[in-house]
């Protein structure tokens, strides 16, 4: 039996990959196949946070490198990162980051931050792929 580690990994790998889409508690421990409440501890215990703070984490992440990178509103980059509220998502940024989000992109942009991808670019690299497409994709040479 693999240690609880490898298990945990699985479902921080999950939280990585799929940090946009809305992932609770009980999708979390099915994943690492724990139930709810020995993953949320064994996690805490493994990565020093909850699995809610690591999630959070890696959504203001992101955000991070949508404001400085991405000509999209703030209000944009909070859907695309997964967040369901602009306040919760402001307020998460700030505590986390140290500033509002607005004026994180500010301070990127008066550093001569990276040059910045259009919107479009960014919403639609950021959308899934519909399964057909995917299964085409993967039948190309060269794929």
């Amino acid at each position: 039996m693999p240690p609880t580690e490898v298990h945990l990994r699985r479902a921080r790998d999950l939280m990585d990959a799929r940090y946009a889409e809305p992932l609770d508690l009980d999708a979390l421990a099915a994943a690492a196949g724990f139930s709810r409440y020995h993953f949320a501890r064994e996690f805490r215990a493994a990565f020093g946070e909850t699995p809610g703070g690591y999630l959070t984490r890696r959504r203001v992440e992101r955000a991070k490198d949508l404001l400085a990178s991405a000509n999209l509103t703030v209000t944009e980059i909070c859907v695309v990162v997964g967040f369901s509220s602009l306040g919760s998502f402001s307020r998460r940024f700030r505590e986390l980051v140290g500033c509002a989000p607005s004026e994180y992109r500010r301070r990127v942009v008066a550093r001569g931050g990276p040059p910045r991808i259009p919107g479009c670019i960014a919403m639609a690299w950021s959308r899934p792929v519909p399964p057909a497409i995917a299964d085409k994709r993967s039948g190309e040479p060269g794929s």
